[in-house]
């Protein structure tokens, strides 16, 4: 058996805001609008919206997204209002780390 990930769900009470971040920061298309539930194409990967609350552990998971230029990625989304850390590299790394607005950790690195 070999299952493949098609899908991550995000529970929400902040719908608009995290629309917002993950549309018109991160760039990502809105494939699906229904009530309580969107789903936003992540190249590879749905991102699903759900209304909801959330109980995350004290170490959430983190939605991690590949781009050819790390850096310059990051200057694009901190000019659209994302909140990112510094570039971190080292081994032929490059990443930097960041938070959506319900406080999900998310990562951009050149990790194929």
């Amino acid at each position: 058996m070999r299952l493949s990930m098609r899908r991550i769900v995000l529970f929400t009470k902040n719908m608009p805001g995290m629309i917002a971040f993950y549309r018109d920061v991160l760039g990502l298309a809105l494939i699906k609008d229904e009530p309580g539930w969107k789903e936003l194409d992540g190249n590879g990967c749905i991102i699903a919206l759900h209304n909801g609350t959330s109980r995350v552990g004290a170490r959430p998971p983190k939605i991690g997204f590949w781009a050819e230029d790390v850096a310059g990625a990051r200057d694009v989304l901190l000019q659209r209002g994302a909140r990112l850390g510094k570039l971190l590299s080292g081994a032929g790394l490059i990443r930097c780390e960041g938070k959506d607005p319900d406080g999900n950790p998310f990562s951009i690195s050149n990790r194929p």
